[in-house]
């Protein structure tokens, strides 16, 4: 299948290494140091555009931990939409630092992720300049991205903006009992940049 314009150049924009380096310097109190991978992965090829990613912190780039997948779709009603889709690895463990070996990604198959039915953005698209773009997502309405982790049940918000060399997210941890933040992107989105492209 061949894949919209829109829909290449999201993943092209979000397909890379990034880090927060300029913001966790400037804003040390609020934003640690953060590196960021998000790598292609051949799943879903057939409709989608998939991404694994995972981050560290800069101090402990050998521990990186939020290991998710992204998968980048076009809208089921809209010719011109997209969503992404996120799903959780069923054993996480085993592609810890699959973000710097990617090698870890290459028998990763479907059957391995868990979907996350609430965990699905809406994606918008702004020309910035000719050829260049913004692509901003956003929860669906009336969803709640929830899923288990070490027994717990977790709630997150997520979301994202991002451009041709800088991304920022939206994702936070939320309570459940007081609906509030607590953990992420409290006072503000994490702005990365992008290092590398992959």
């Amino acid at each position: 299948m061949s894949f919209s314009p829109q829909l290449v150049n999201l993943g092209n924009y979000l397909a890379g290494e990034f880090d927060n380096r300029e913001q966790a310097l400037g804003e040390p109190i609020w934003f640690v140091h953060l590196r960021l991978w998000q790598r292609p992965v051949d799943l879903f090829s057939d409709d989608s555009i998939t991404l694994f990613a995972e981050q560290a912190n800069i101090v402990n780039l050998d521990r990186p931990y939020r290991q998710r997948i992204l998968r980048l779709m076009p809208a089921p009603d809209s010719e011109t939409g997209l969503y992404v889709q996120y799903y959780m690895p069923k054993n996480p463990s085993a592609l810890i630092g699959a973000g710097r070996h990617p090698d870890l990604l290459k028998t990763l198959t479907p059957q391995q992720l868990e979907l996350l039915p609430g965990c699905v953005l809406s994606v918008s698209q702004q020309t910035v300049a000719p050829n260049s773009y913004q692509f901003t997502a956003s929860p669906l309405p009336n969803t709640c991205c929830t899923f288990s982790y070490l027994e717990n049940t977790v709630q997150v918000s997520l979301g994202f903006a991002v451009t041709e060399t800088e991304l920022h997210t939206y994702d936070k941890g939320i309570d459940q009992e007081t609906g509030k933040a607590t953990w992420g992107a409290i006072v503000g989105p994490y702005r990365y940049t992008k290092r590398e492209q992959y």
